[in-house]
């Protein structure tokens, strides 16, 4: 079946457009239809067994914004953007969550649940092995970044600016925002950049070069 790929120079030209974003026009804001678009590449976005140990909390509301943005050091970004991504990851998971994600795919695939018995115990397995290693946080964490990836590429190709911010302070972020299983792990800012007001906007962008990145082997 033919697909309507993206142009390969088109692909590169807006990821070398992109950047992360020091200041966002607040006056412009990312319509609904092309943030659907954004809500859908995160929702799209894999993860290991396909699991999705994360929750994406998407703050508009600029009291909301104007509480957080002290606990993310005073960056404009916060408040500026026309959307806030706040990236959250699972600090532990239940056994029903495993069970959800096998209801889910009897549900979306039509497969018989005692076909998928095996696979259940396999993930099961994996999740008691990751709750008393004490790692089942750190690795939805490393889960969650894999959605923020796919949210700055599609914002590019989109043509939409973004932001990805680690400046922030997780616990104050959790206390505002009432969370208790998941915890802030990533923000990302969207919206259009401040051409004119931008310092980094103009710069080119500082990359090591391929030689020293990619190793084929």
């Amino acid at each position: 079946m033919s697909k309507n790929l993206p142009d390969k120079k088109t692909i590169l030209d807006q990821l070398n457009w992109r950047y992360a974003t020091k200041k966002f026009d607040p006056e412009k804001k990312v319509s609904d239809e092309d943030w659907e678009i954004l809500e859908q590449a995160l929702i799209l976005a894999p993860s290991s067994f396909g699991l999705q140990p994360f929750k994406f909390l998407v703050v508009t509301d600029p009291e909301m914004k104007e509480k957080l943005r002290p606990a993310a050091w005073g960056q404009a970004q916060i408040t500026d953007s026309s959307h806030l991504v706040v990236v959250t990851a699972r600090k532990d998971m239940a056994e029903n969550h495993v069970a959800e994600f096998i209801d889910r795919i009897v549900e979306v695939r039509g497969t018989p649940r005692e076909m998928l018995a095996d696979y259940e115990n396999m993930i099961e397995g994996f999740r008691k092995k990751a709750v008393a290693g004490g790692w089942i946080g750190p690795w939805s964490q490393r889960q969650a970044y894999i959605a923020l990836g796919f949210l700055l590429e599609t914002a590019a190709l989109l043509g939409i600016d973004a932001c990805p911010m680690e400046g922030f302070e997780p616990d104050q972020f959790d206390q505002i925002l009432g969370l208790k299983d998941y915890t802030a792990t990533a923000l990302c800012a969207i919206g259009y950049r401040d051409a004119d007001g931008d310092w980094l906007e103009p710069l080119p962008k500082v990359r090591f070069s391929k030689e020293k990145l990619i190793e084929r082997i």
